[in-house]
């Protein structure tokens, strides 16, 4: 089953990862109407099509510009929705031939301050599920992994025993991950005691938050932490 980034986002909101917010639109209008639901001041519009690559793609009705584009005003959203809709976006995986623009994501903007990488496939010699990681993130994946294997880490998950805790801290280590997070709400790196409700924190990131500490606590230390207020 292949899946547009759109959707592999909404999955993972769903399961409460934090993604930037966005929306998918399948003509300029209505990528202009999602850019004005958005914060800005700069948006991402993103080809989607099945395949890699869609930032150093290149389009063959606009050979100099490429699949993913970041603007900084919703008249531009519009703009390059038009040009990008309808194209063909040639990447190193859609091959010569390329494949047709039918819908674009529009995205908000943000300062990227670090890339990660992480996947999990399946892993035709075992037939297991594996789990790829690396620090070294961003869209050179394939050439972190020809030219500085070292920096790539490979889980292979145990189809009885399926995905463990110690999995999860191996790949959190190997990332160089540290603290408690669940979406904007974090436990304190110098007081444990206290949480921090970063910009958009929930109730419900909270909540979530308060439930991983007390699992890992029972994990770690055999203890059962009971709340002192009642929650409602």
């Amino acid at each position: 089953m292949n899946i547009h980034e759109y959707q592999a986002k909404q999955l993972l909101s769903r399961y409460g990862v934090p993604v930037l917010k966005g929306g998918v639109a399948y003509t300029p209008a209505e990528a202009e109407s999602v850019a004005k639901e958005l914060n800005g001041p700069i948006w991402v519009v993103k080809s989607q099509i099945h395949a890699g690559g869609r930032g150093k793609g290149r389009f063959k009705e606009h050979p100099d510009l490429g699949g993913v584009r970041v603007v900084k005003s919703v008249e531009d959203v519009k703009e390059n929705a038009r040009q990008m809709l309808g194209s063909t976006l040639v990447t190193h995986q859609t091959g010569p031939h390329g494949k047709t623009v039918k819908r674009v994501y529009i995205e908000d903007g943000c300062d990227i301050e670090r890339e990660l990488y992480l996947s999990l496939l399946i892993d035709r010699k075992t037939s297991r599920v594996t789990v790829i990681a690396s620090s070294a993130g961003g869209m050179d994946i394939e050439e972190v992994a020809a030219k500085t294997p070292d920096k790539i880490l490979t889980i292979d998950i145990d189809p009885v025993s399926g995905m463990q805790g110690f999995h999860a801290r191996q790949i959190a280590y190997g990332l160089g991950l540290k603290g408690e997070q669940v979406g904007g709400a974090e436990v304190s790196q110098r007081h444990a005691n206290f949480f921090i409700a970063h910009p958009g924190a929930t109730a419900k990131d909270v909540l979530q938050l308060i439930d991983v500490v007390r699992n890992r606590v029972a994990e770690r230390m055999g203890v059962e932490l009971e709340t002192e207020i009642e929650i409602w």
